[in-house]
């Protein structure tokens, strides 16, 4: 999480329980995204093309962007975590 934070990466997973706690510790960090379920790689790939087409080019400074597939869509939820 140091290196995540100290490099200033945009941090990727399926452990949503974990990282909402140690993000929510963080006063500045750039971004989460959080891929629900934790599914086969081909499927996590197309939610994670999902949450960069929800991002656009924009920051997602303090933000926890989580993607799932709700029946056949794919949602992205984007809330902030200070």
């Amino acid at each position: 999480m140091a290196l995540v934070l100290e490099q200033d990466y945009t941090f990727v997973t399926n452990n949503r329980s974990d990282f909402l706690a140690l993000y929510g510790q963080a006063p500045l960090h750039a971004g989460l995204i959080v891929i629900i379920p934790n599914i086969a790689p081909d499927p996590q790939r197309q939610l994670f093309k999902a949450a960069l087409k929800h991002i656009g080019q924009r920051d997602i400074i303090n933000s926890v962007i989580e993607v799932e597939h709700c029946g056949l869509e794919i949602h992205c939820t984007e809330y902030l975590l200070k």
